[in-house]
């Protein structure tokens, strides 16, 4: 079955498995999926993730969620910017998610990084989606 939009399923796969308080959640593999998992990872919002091959040719990410006296890390997820409306901005159209608590996730020219450290490198981009 083909998907069209694997960021929309990697995102939804987290907050469903978050949901029923599951450890762990098995997503399809992307290159972009993994460089989103990364920021979620280097800002606090899963432990981890590890890409393992199922069968030749086939790769799933196994994503180790977090949760802080029992409630999940991720209060919120949401895809912003979908395959049939894109949204960009610049660094100057930058808003500040949830007053500085959430972050956004661009896909900048420097590759997939949250809004502050877009900002610190001066560079706009495509908003994938924002966490809380």
């Amino acid at each position: 079955m083909s998907m069209n939009d694997s960021i929309a399923d990697l995102i939804t796969r987290i907050r469903n498995a978050q949901r029923v308080k599951k450890a762990t959640v098995n997503c399809h593999s992307s290159r972009l999926g993994d460089a989103l998992l990364e920021v979620l990872k280097d800002e606090g919002y899963i432990r981890g993730y590890k890409a393992t091959e199922v069968r030749p040719g086939v790769v799933e990410t196994l994503v180790e969620l977090k949760y802080f006296e029992g409630a999940p890390a991720i209060q919120e997820i949401s895809r912003t910017s979908k395959p049939g409306r894109r949204s960009y901005t610049s660094i100057k159209g930058l808003n500040r998610f949830r007053n500085g608590l959430g972050i956004l996730i661009m896909s900048t020219s420097k590759g997939v990084l949250s809004d502050w450290k877009a900002a610190e490198l001066n560079v706009g981009g495509e908003v994938l989606c924002h966490v809380f």
